[in-house]
């Protein structure tokens, strides 16, 4: 059996890059439609018109956050 040689620190296999990229792209959309899908419940529950536009920008904000942490991963350590 060959020795395979030591990966250097830091680099990653090619199928976790792709994951993480797909994170990146799915995040903010996947946020938004879910903090309006959770609003519009709370508009139709509580008889108002504006929640499911709050739900949306909170969605967008988690996305944002989301994407924020995951990009930071491969920026490396701040110096």
């Amino acid at each position: 059996m060959p020795d395979t040689p030591p990966k250097p620190p830091g680099s990653r296999n090619p199928l976790v890059q792709a994951e993480s990229m797909m994170q990146l792209a799915l995040a903010l959309p996947v946020g938004c439609f879910l903090g309006w899908l959770i609003g519009s419940w709370f508009d139709k529950h509580f008889h108002q018109e504006w929640i499911g536009i709050v739900g949306c920008l909170l969605g967008a904000a988690g996305g944002f956050i989301q994407i924020y942490r995951t990009a930071s991963r491969y920026m490396g350590p701040r110096k």
